[in-house]
């Protein structure tokens, strides 16, 4: 049997370039979380202001509305038109909020981040998905994880460093995200289209039509596989993200540099365990189970835990490390890669977009009531946060596909009984 093909050097390249949006994303929603505290000082922020903040912009609403955008249109137009462009719109949204000087600044900049990282990620997924060889989708999929890990990470490390400056060390911080941004798009340019989605949008099928098929047969149940199990699981890697510096300080667990640090600490076991994921991901679906399963049981212990225990500093520690590896088993790199698999390539970022959106719109209503759930005690959040990775980790292990390893042009044939084109070669992408 011939061994699959290797990832060549262009492949690794765009991977990281289309992971970028991944970086952004994950590192802006920390720099709303670690700026948190700050601009309620600053600003004279009420509860309920801290809740809108983190609900507009790229953690929640303004990046579910650019995600059902985004991942449409880069199925009618093309992945290249979107991830060409987007990035320019998020330098500008997180340079408002750098310089801001009033409330409105700081909601109008992160809603406009959060509208352009939303339509950059179910793009760039997409080309990833169509440019990886069957054998090593997930895998260069999981360097767009290991970007997701270190953006945040990044931000804290700038944030804990930049902490005796105040609120001064915050907006540098959301300068570094506009620097990083300028210099993504610059590289960009660079890449071209995917040639799958070329290929595919060549077909006479009317694109009405294709958005009526995502509705029903296959392409419903893998709408609703991953749809529900990313919704829950975002619920709480949301509320994790956003509010866990906000909690340890509000609760009473430590200061500010003391919640940074441990945010960080947690995050740094991502990374690892991204890695050994990487390596079995694409082997097998029942590879694949065992992460799940072990993914799941982890986050459910790592918030239950508080429902028996009090919420300290050494308890938020340990809380945070078994989130940091259960959601790299259990998590989005599992949504990122069943949403490439499962969906015909004109529908694979409109599909992506809608799950995508509706799971940060969600968490956008959901994160108005976290700080007033949190001004009782630990108790609700962690019940709320239990709850939705034990939905989203049943979901996910007992509904699971048989996809892994496998061509995505065999899988969407196997899926809508049209015998496949032959593959492109993905290297040319």
């Amino acid at each position: 049997m011939a061994s699959p093909p290797a990832v060549t050097r262009q492949q690794w390249k765009w991977t990281a370039l289309a992971g970028m949006a991944s970086y952004l994303d994950a590192g802006s929603i920390s720099a709303v979380s670690t700026g948190l505290t700050l601009f309620r000082e600053e600003f004279g922020l009420s509860q309920s202001m801290v809740g809108l903040l983190a609900a507009l912009g790229p953690n929640a609403i303004g990046c579910g509305i650019g995600a059902f955008v985004g991942g449409r249109l880069g199925d009618k137009l093309g992945r290249k038109r979107i991830y060409k462009w987007d990035l320019l719109v998020f330098a500008a949204g997180m340079l408002c909020v750098a310089l801001a000087v009033n409330p409105p600044m700081l909601m109008i900049g992160t809603f406009v981040a959060g509208l352009a990282v939303g339509a950059d990620v179910p793009t760039s997924l997409a080309l990833v998905g169509e440019l990886a060889p069957a054998k090593a989708r997930g895998k260069l999929l999981g360097l767009t994880q290991i970007a997701w890990v270190l953006g945040p990470s990044v931000v804290l490390l700038l944030a804990y460093l930049l902490d005796p400056l105040g609120l001064l060390g915050v907006r540098i911080v959301f300068l570094h995200l506009v620097l990083a941004a300028l210099i993504t798009w610059a590289m960009r340019r660079g890449m071209a289209e995917s040639a799958v989605w070329r290929t595919a949008a060549e077909t006479a099928v009317t694109s009405a039509r294709r958005v009526r098929a995502l509705l029903s047969g296959p392409n419903l149940r893998a709408l609703a596989y991953t749809g529900i199990f990313y919704t829950f699981w975002n619920l709480a890697a949301g509320t994790i993200g956003s509010f866990t510096p906000y909690l340890v300080e509000t609760l009473g667990a430590g200061g500010r540099d003391v919640s940074i640090l441990t945010t960080l600490i947690g995050l740094l076991f991502g990374v690892p365990t991204l890695l050994v994921v990487m390596r079995f991901i694409d082997r097998g679906t029942s590879a694949r189970k065992w992460m799940m399963g072990i993914g799941a049981v982890l986050g459910v212990v790592s918030y239950g835990m508080f429902l028996i225990t009090p919420y300290g500093l050494i308890a938020a520690q340990l809380s945070i490390v078994l989130w940091a590896i259960s959601s790299k088993l259990a998590g989005e790199l599992s949504y990122k890669t069943f949403s490439q698999e499962l969906f015909p390539t004109m529908l694979r970022g409109t599909a992506q977009g809608l799950t995508f959106g509706v799971s940060r719109v969600l968490l956008g209503l959901w994160s108005f009531v976290v700080p007033v759930i949190a001004s009782g005690g630990i108790t609700g959040v962690a019940t709320a946060l239990t709850v939705f990775v034990a939905i989203s980790g049943v979901v996910g292990f007992f509904f699971m596909p048989d996809t892994a390893g496998r061509p995505l042009e065999e899988i969407e044939a196997e899926r809508s009984g049209v015998p496949p084109q032959q593959p492109q070669q993905r290297s040319q992408a």
